[in-house]
């Protein structure tokens, strides 16, 4: 006979199967505890999130941080990074334009005095409103670089063409980004420009020799100006200092003949009082004196009315003529 032996350790030891409908369960709650983590989510510190329900808007804005919401595909995330600037270029792209890929009719424009000109502008903007980014334009560059066209165009419809090409390039900038963003407001794209920058302005290549010498005919005029007014600063003041000049000795001759007169009028009212005095003997003093001077190195004889013939000779530093 044979014998078997059972070793009935090894099958008391064996745990026994799990059933089939437990091995079920955890699959279903592990996967409804995946499912319920799809609600979670974070947001980065440069970005913004906008949450939907269903397809519609529930949250408009969410800020950056750890958030929860109800599992996906009940509410989807759409993140956005709010603080990046995006570019847009009006006029052809810089590179087109090295390969020679340009398109002459978008980069043309129409100025106030009936002239063409090239441009090409670079627009950078950022979204401002999340909600309105992702679901009110379906093409929100299109938009946007529209609007933007839209008001350069009629900035520049307003302008000469030299006003355009020299001083009037940064107010132009600065007035369509206004005006653009307050069209783009209108729109509600949820947009905010950063800036609107002519990055180049010029005459057609057809016309550009003309341009380049009115311009240079331009800068001529301006020099020659500039050195007029220069001429004229620097003469008007000499002129200025020379009749003031001219002025004060003016007053100062007018100021030395009202003294002169005025010390000759003295003289002559001492005289007159004199005169009255002895008329005779004053009246032989000034004829002498007056000789004098009239003839100051010549010798006089003086004859007095008696016909007597005064044989002093006067001279000047003579003492007084004595009679004999």
């Amino acid at each position: 006979m044979s014998t078997f032996l059972i070793d009935t350790r090894t099958a008391e030891s064996a745990p026994p199967e799990a059933p089939a409908g437990w091995r079920r369960k955890c699959a279903a709650a592990a996967a409804c505890g995946l499912w319920v983590l799809t609600g979670v989510y974070l947001v980065a510190p440069d970005q913004q999130a906008v949450v939907t329900r269903f397809g519609a808007v529930v949250e408009p804005r969410v800020m950056p941080g750890l958030h929860v919401s109800l599992p996906w595909p009940i509410d989807r995330v759409a993140k956005l990074k709010v603080r990046q600037l995006q570019r847009l270029v009006i006029g052809g792209d810089l590179p087109d334009s090295v390969l020679g890929r340009t398109q002459p009719l978008a980069a043309q424009f129409l100025t106030g005095d009936q002239n063409i000109i090239n441009m090409r502008v670079v627009v950078q903007y950022s979204v401002a409103v999340p909600a309105d980014y992702l679901f009110r334009h379906q093409e929100v560059a299109r938009a946007v670089g529209a609007a933007v066209e839209a008001e350069l165009t009629r900035r520049i419809a307003h302008r000469g063409v030299d006003a355009v090409l020299t001083t009037e390039k940064a107010a132009i900038q600065e007035e369509v980004r206004a005006a653009a963003q307050k069209r783009i407001n209108d729109y509600r794209t949820g947009v905010q420009l950063a800036s609107v920058n002519i990055e180049s302005a010029a005459p057609p290549p057809e016309a550009a020799d003309a341009f380049r010498d009115v311009a240079s005919a331009r800068a001529d005029t301006v020099r020659i100006v500039n050195e007029a007014q220069g001429y004229a600063n620097d003469l008007i003041p000499k002129a200025r200092g020379e009749a003031q000049q001219l002025l004060e000795a003016a007053e100062a001759y007018r100021e030395r003949k009202i003294n002169e007169a005025g010390g000759d009028a003295a003289r002559f009212r001492e005289v007159e009082a004199e005169y009255d005095k002895a008329a005779q003997v004053t009246a032989e003093r000034l004829y002498m004196e007056t000789m004098e001077q009239v003839l100051p190195k010549i010798k006089k004889l003086i004859v007095d009315p008696n016909g007597n013939l005064d044989l002093s000779i006067i001279r000047k530093g003579d003492p007084a003529p004595v009679r004999k």
